[in-house]
């Protein structure tokens, strides 16, 4: 059984941002799985130091305008896009004020990480979710790259699970080399409330929450793990896997077919063959 829809949620991706390897996968694996078939949907935040004008962004209107409430404050979220024409490739991309209008991804000016990492996660979560509700596209896999999707596959599986966009999504999250020295913040539990979700789902991780719980929050809720280099992510694919959750170790942006072959393992789990 093939998984025919794929949401790509990545943090980076060539040429809007500097090259990286999450970068290149966040460009070149939509590509690659768009010419083998399948249909896909590609978001990244707009960061500030994206060139808008370079990079021909427009303002979608008709999907932008909703607020977003975290920690008791309203934040409005606009949705722009871009064309790679090359690749015959459209991208979302989640913007907001506050949380990325001059402002550059996870650290600033001079490299330091931003106090509100945790809250522009959890914001872009939430504003991919919901735009893709908008668009009225059923996802069938659903691949998160990065720290900055950590927070889907909790929305996902428990605030969303019950939409129709979402309701039989399966989740493959992505790890990167990239860590974020600072928590999450000792607010963390507060700032992802929302509809059923609570501070109950940190039970058992340190009160503000490190990078690595973050990780493994998101791989609990997951339903397949990649790393780019499994001896060096030991410890987070043992996590998975002693949740029974399988793992696609030592794979990179050219390694299209097995992402492709992981996708459909993902989809088919518990489902009868057709």
């Amino acid at each position: 059984m093939k998984a025919k829809k794929i949401l790509f949620i990545t943090q980076e991706m060539t040429p809007y941002v500097p090259d990286s390897e999450l970068a290149a996968m966040g460009r070149e694996l939509p590509q690659e799985i768009q010419e083998k078939g399948r249909e896909i949907r590609t978001f990244m935040p707009k960061w500030g130091n994206i060139n808008e004008r370079r990079n021909q962004l427009h303002e979608v209107i008709r999907l932008s305008g909703m607020n977003l409430i975290i920690d008791d404050t309203d934040h409005p979220l606009i949705i722009k896009v871009a064309s790679i024409q090359a690749a015959r490739m459209q991208v979302y991309f989640i913007d907001n004020d506050d949380y990325f209008v001059k402002r550059l991804m996870a650290v600033d000016e001079d490299n330091q990480e931003y106090e509100d990492n945790s809250e522009r996660a959890i914001f872009y979560a939430r504003g991919v979710l919901e735009t893709v509700k908008k668009l009225r596209w059923i996802p069938e896999v659903i691949h998160c790259q990065g720290w900055m999707s950590a927070l889907v596959p909790l929305y996902v599986k428990t605030a969303y699970k019950e939409e129709p966009s979402f309701r039989d999504s399966k989740i493959v999250f992505s790890m990167s080399d990239e860590v974020l020295k600072k928590p999450m913040g000792k607010n963390f539990g507060e700032c992802i409330a929302f509809r059923n979700v609570d501070a109950s789902v940190l039970e058992g991780f340190s009160p503000e929450v490190t990078f690595e719980e973050l990780n493994k929050l998101a791989i609990n809720y997951a339903d397949g793990l990649t790393v780019p280099d499994t001896d060096r992510f030991k410890e987070f694919v043992e996590y998975a896997q002693g949740k029974g959750i399988p793992v696609l170790g030592n794979v990179s942006a050219a390694d299209a077919d097995d992402f492709a072959g992981f996708y459909d393992k993902v989809w088919s789990a518990g489902k009868d063959e057709e």
